[in-house]
């Protein structure tokens, strides 16, 4: 019995690994890892075909007729209405502000009085300019008086100094009287033109404390309210520098950046058609009034303005606006409607010309036969029809039934 308990105390378990039991998280982990690998390499190449096969996007026209006289864009560009006469009215003087005869949208003629300045120190610079020039005339007056005096007696001294009557002596002191008296004459004359620029400087001053309309125009803003003080050039920090802020409606013309790349499609005089972003509904006609003559470094565009043709009172100053430069109308008197296309449509194929219609979701080749010129256009004589839409600019790689993805800009 003994000797069966001793051999039953010998007995073990086996174990591996150090005496530790085998893990199962190792062996699922690779399996993760081999699955994972798997599945990113699967939709590896799912992307890699959806992206192959993903279609073009491309841009769209639609073909049109046009006539012989008809204007056709040839560039769009955006802006905004400028007034080309515009004025912070300000006084030359310093004072305060005692009168505001005029309110934002106020219509105001050229010289109107918008604006007052107190002037009672003014007013009394003018009483005492006046004044002074009041004794300056009457020395002047004086003068004369003793002018006269003094040539009678230098006549008659002179005539009794020929008979001997008098002395050599009185003669002289009567000759130097005379001369004293012409001299102040001048004098007395200089003193009354100097009295006069004196009372005009003063009339100026006053003149200076009234603000005036410089032009024909409307008011935009207000600057100042009475009871301000108001410097020219705003010479204090608490001072107003201009009063109100004004600008002829009339000379409103839309300012727009043109590229320098399509600078070759517009020129002076050219026609154009203004949609202001306020009243989409609404079209405006113009004119290129001027190029301006430099191009913006920065951003590689001149500055076009463009005046209104039929301006109506609801354009206003800064509004967003986009000019739409039309082509010249064509010469001749042929009014028969023509197809006409953007150039960038047509493309050269195995030696001939095609464009691509869209049809449904596919871009369909057509061959075209294309003809003159047609304003910024290319007109075509026969392969397409009024109405159908045409790809601009197709890829290289596009061929007759690929799918395609239509872009609006």
């Amino acid at each position: 019995m003994e000797t069966q308990l001793r051999d039953l105390s010998q007995l073990k378990i086996e174990r591996q690994g150090n005496g530790h039991a085998p893990s199962p998280r190792k062996g699922f982990g690779k399996t993760a890892w081999i699955a994972i690998a798997v599945v990113v390499a699967i939709a590896l190449v799912a992307a890699s075909r959806f992206l192959v096969s993903a279609p073009p996007t491309v841009r769209v026209a639609t073909v049109a007729n046009i006539k012989a006289d008809q204007s056709i864009p040839v560039l769009i560009a955006s802006g905004y209405a400028v007034a080309q006469r515009r004025a912070a009215v300000a006084s030359k003087g310093t004072g305060r502000l005692v009168e505001l005869r005029v309110k934002e949208g106020d219509r105001v003629k050229k010289g109107e009085i918008i604006a007052r300045l107190e002037s009672a120190d003014m007013a009394a610079a003018l009483a005492r300019a006046r004044a002074n020039r009041s004794v300056a005339a009457a020395g002047l007056d004086q003068a004369k008086a003793e002018e006269t005096d003094a040539t009678l007696s230098y006549k008659r001294n002179k005539s009794l100094v020929a008979s001997e009557m008098i002395s050599q002596a009185d003669f002289e002191a009567a000759e130097a009287r005379f001369h004293r008296a012409l001299a102040s004459v001048a004098s007395a004359e200089a003193g009354v033109k100097a009295a006069d620029a004196a009372v005009q400087a003063a009339r100026v001053d006053v003149e200076n404390t009234i603000i005036r309309a410089p032009f024909d125009g409307t008011v935009l803003t207000k600057n100042a309210d009475v009871g301000e003080v108001v410097a020219p050039f705003g010479s204090a920090s608490s001072a107003k520098a201009a009063v109100v802020t004004m600008a002829d409606m009339d000379s409103l013309e839309v300012e727009a950046d043109v590229s320098e790349s399509n600078l070759g499609k517009i020129h002076t005089g050219q026609r154009c058609e203004i949609i202001l972003d306020a009243y989409p509904d609404s079209r405006y006609d113009g004119a290129v009034e001027a190029i301006v003559p430099t191009v913006d470094r920065a951003k590689a565009t001149v500055l076009t303005k463009v005046r209104f043709l039929n301006r109506d009172e609801r354009v206003l100053p800064e509004m967003s606006a986009r000019v739409s430069f039309l082509s010249d109308p064509l010469p001749g008197n042929d009014q028969n409607a023509r197809i006409a296309i953007p150039p960038s449509a047509v493309v050269t194929r195995s030696g001939g010309a095609i464009v691509f219609v869209v049809q449904g979701e596919r871009a369909v080749e057509r061959p075209v036969e294309a003809g003159e010129p047609v304003g910024g256009y290319v007109e075509i004589k026969s392969g397409l029809q009024t109405g159908q839409r045409i790809i601009l600019n197709p890829p290289d790689g596009l061929r007759s039934g690929d799918r395609i993805r239509i872009v609006t800009e």
